[in-house]
């Protein structure tokens, strides 16, 4: 039996998942090298292979789930930045996803441009950049 808090921290990490799924079909298809990069950070997340496997496997319709603070928020832009480079091709579609997202968690919508730069074609920042890029979103890009 788990407990309440490991309760809550898995459904916190398939949400995650279920953010990016959203991301991946939202294009109406979901690329191989898409769901490769779901099972890399479910792994990441501490999720097993079937955890994940359930939920690309769902017919559910998957939103936006809007994370509790500016860490976490921006620890899934990271994610969803490398989803939408994941199949070599930028879709417009995605580009929107993304904006939505960031409104949604009280953001300007540049945000998702100023990201997509900073990861140079999908290369992501290194930790400690990342550090000082949430630092600069927040500075930069919030609603007051």
């Amino acid at each position: 039996m788990i407990g309440f808090f490991e309760h809550q921290y898995l459904s916190y990490k398939k949400n995650h998942i279920k953010n990016l799924l959203a991301l991946a079909k939202v294009d109406g298809h979901m690329h191989e090298k898409e769901e490769a990069l779901l099972y890399k950070i479910g792994k990441r997340y501490g999720l097993k292979d079937r955890q994940v496997k359930e939920l690309v496997d769902s017919n559910e319709k998957y939103s936006i789930n809007v994370p509790d603070n500016h860490n976490d928020r921006m620890n899934l832009l990271y994610d969803l930045v490398l989803m939408v480079y994941a199949d070599d091709v930028v879709d417009p579609h995605e580009i929107e996803f993304c904006e939505e997202a960031v409104t949604q968690f009280g953001m300007k919508k540049d945000l998702v441009q100023w990201l997509l730069q900073e990861f140079h074609k999908g290369t992501p920042p290194p930790v400690d950049e990342w550090e000082d890029i949430k630092r600069q979103a927040n500075e930069k890009f919030a609603i007051d």
